[in-house]
């Protein structure tokens, strides 16, 4: 159980696979600040690929992405995003046997999704070789499979009082 919930907080910023400093803090039973603190006394492990800040535009996206709520309604400062080598060093900064056994499973988490990314794109290598071997009759079957291959697209809804111009 606890994997799924690790893998539903992965997100994708600047072509990254990241967590949120909250969500590390949360799974690690800490609060947000007191994780700041350990990554900020100990800065120099964390260059800029194992950590960034985001930037207003990317926090205001997410907001806008998962809407408001407690979580996200009181931070005073853009939150940390954390990369797969980031989190593995978060074990050397906080030492505990709960950090420890939380880190593999984040670990594993990346590991998975790696996987998956991997397995789409020999997936897709072999629907084009397919496609190239065989005349265009298989061209509808194809472009299903391949619709279905790419995720929908979400809508973004229009928040707030619509006015209509009719009379």
């Amino acid at each position: 159980m606890i994997n799924t919930k690790i893998e539903n907080q992965i997100l994708r910023i600047r072509n990254q696979n990241i967590m949120l400093d909250s969500d590390l803090a949360s799974l690690y039973g800490v609060e947000t600040k007191t994780l700041i603190r350990a990554v900020k006394r100990n800065l120099t492990r964390f260059p800029d690929d194992f950590m960034f800040q985001l930037t207003i535009e990317e926090f205001a996206d997410l907001r806008y992405h998962f809407g408001a709520s407690k979580s996200w309604g009181g931070r005073r400062y853009r939150p940390y995003a954390f990369t797969e080598q980031g989190v593995a060093m978060l074990s050397s900064v906080l030492n505990s046997e709960r950090a420890i056994r939380v880190n593999i499973e984040i670990i594993r988490a990346f590991v998975k999704l790696r996987q998956l990314l991997s397995t789409h794109i020999e997936l897709a290598k072999k629907l084009d070789t397919l496609e190239k071997k065989y005349d265009s009759q298989f061209k509808v079957v194809f472009d299903a499979i391949r619709q279905l291959m790419t995720p929908p697209e979400k809508s973004k809804r229009r928040i707030g009082f619509h006015r209509t111009n009719s009379k």
